[in-house]
């Protein structure tokens, strides 16, 4: 019950009221099925192994973040490299990325990768939340500088595994805040993460849809991220694919870098714990 009242305080805080609510969580299956894929899904995939592995365009912005990370900015005058810890000390970026989300003690929360290093930026280099968050993903020629830190971070994590802290109970609590919201159904349609993400099988036009429940399906859904778009040229992140599925359910988009994005993102990364995180990804 009491995961049951968080989750909507937080849906209530992160976005606006829905009709049509229903919480029926939708049972993961037994055993996943092997994946059939056709013909375009194989040929993109071999396309996107060899762009990653021989000349990502993610790396232009990783590049970007590195030097963003480690020069003093902002009205403090001070690099993150020297003030922002992300959960293994301070300045210390080899294997953060894999190890987030988790509960950071100094700002009482549980936080993933980009909500921290925002939350960074404002607490230890001056910078203002209202800015960050105005446009807070690409769009056209512009990169946010916090998806460039992102991407540099998320780089140093490149085939490390996967270890969301879940003994953590604050992590705990918040994975279970996140179990609940994939199954909140609201909106037009009556849509949940789960309509899509919830049962194995499933597609969308060309695009197959990962059951978030399992860990195949879980990493499926992480891996990749933080991304370049080929469909646009833009670089985006974890935060940017939540947001944007918030709209395909044809809910208000959720505050950027809010609790609920947090809860998702560790229901879904934490689901994946134990498995491998190829680095820098490519989308179409």
């Amino acid at each position: 019950m009491i995961y049951r009242i968080a989750v909507v305080a937080m849906l209530a805080l992160a976005i606006q009221p829905a009709s049509a609510q229903d919480k029926k969580a939708a049972k993961p299956s037994a055993a996943a099925p092997v994946e059939q894929k056709d013909a375009a899904t194989l040929e993109f995939e071999k396309f996107r192994t060899q762009m990653e592995q021989e000349g990502n365009p993610a790396e232009l912005f990783e590049v970007k973040g590195e030097e963003f990370w480690k020069t003093k900015r902002g009205p403090k005058k001070v690099s993150l490299a020297e003030s922002c810890d992300l959960g293994l000390g301070v300045g210390v970026v080899k294997g953060a990325y894999v190890q987030m989300p988790r509960y950071f003690s100094d700002a009482g929360k549980v936080m993933d990768a980009e909500r921290r290093i925002v939350w960074c930026m404002v607490e230890k280099q001056g910078f203002k939340f209202d800015d960050l968050a105005r446009n807070p993903f690409a769009s056209g020629e512009y990169t946010p500088e916090q998806t460039s830190l992102v991407t540099y971070v998320a780089g140093q994590s490149k085939d490390m595994k996967i270890a969301v802290p879940l003994k953590d109970p604050h992590v705990r609590d918040v994975y279970e805040i996140g179990k609940e919201v994939v199954a909140y159904r609201a909106g037009p349609y009556d849509f949940s993460c789960n309509t899509c993400h919830g049962t194995d099988g499933k597609r969308i036009r060309m695009q197959n849809l990962p059951n978030l429940s399992t860990p195949q399906g879980a990493l499926t859904a992480v891996l990749g991220w933080p991304g370049y778009r080929m469909t646009g040229g833009v670089m985006l992140t974890h935060q940017w694919r939540m947001g944007d599925c918030f709209r395909q359910q044809r809910f208000p988009q959720p505050k950027y870098a809010s609790d609920t994005v947090t809860a998702l993102l560790t229901y879904m990364t934490a689901n994946a714990n134990g498995q491998m995180y190829k680095g820098l990804g490519i989308k179409r």
